[in-house]
């Protein structure tokens, strides 16, 4: 599908299940990662994940369409536009739109590295994502020095 083509299905979409106009552009967005969609509050445009209709079809898609209209729609009205205002819940379940978006496939398999330090004076552990220069930082109870004790590859945190 061409950003054309979601364009067209978008204004479809809007005059079908909301009665009203989509005036604004939509179109594909490849750098989204974690979200199906996103509506941009200050340009008013909508910007979908491809990776959504390329793994679940156009109907996933259509849902994320209509969640993302509800916003906009919304929005512009001036109503409670965001997840937790009821006209938003109230509005997604009139239209049938979906409240999340399908994880997609191989986004949550990636194993961190978990670092532990201890200080070298009162003895307290840290266990850290990232790692930490130890010239450089010290305790935060004491002030003390830093040491590095060990890393190993962890599925959470």
């Amino acid at each position: 599908m061409t950003n054309e083509e979601l364009q067209a299905l978008t204004e479809e979409i809007s005059n079908i299940h909301f009665n009203r106009p989509f005036r604004h552009k939509a179109y594909f967005n490849k750098r989204l990662r974690t979200t199906g969609g996103r509506y941009a509050l200050y340009s008013h445009n909508l910007e979908i994940n491809p990776k959504q209709l390329e793994f679940y079809g156009e109907e996933a898609l259509i849902k994320i369409i209509k969640h993302e209209l509800c916003h906009y729609h919304l929005h512009l009205e001036g109503k409670g536009y965001q997840h937790k205002d009821k006209d938003f819940k109230t509005l997604l379940a009139a239209v049938g739109g979906s409240r999340y978006c399908q994880t997609l496939p191989g986004s949550h398999n990636k194993t961190h590295t978990v670092h532990y330090y201890q200080c070298t004076s009162c003895d307290r552990f840290y266990k850290r994502k990232r790692k930490i220069n130890t010239s450089r930082y010290v305790c935060g109870a004491c002030k003390g020095k830093l040491k590095k004790i060990k890393s190993l590859p962890s599925e959470k945190y």
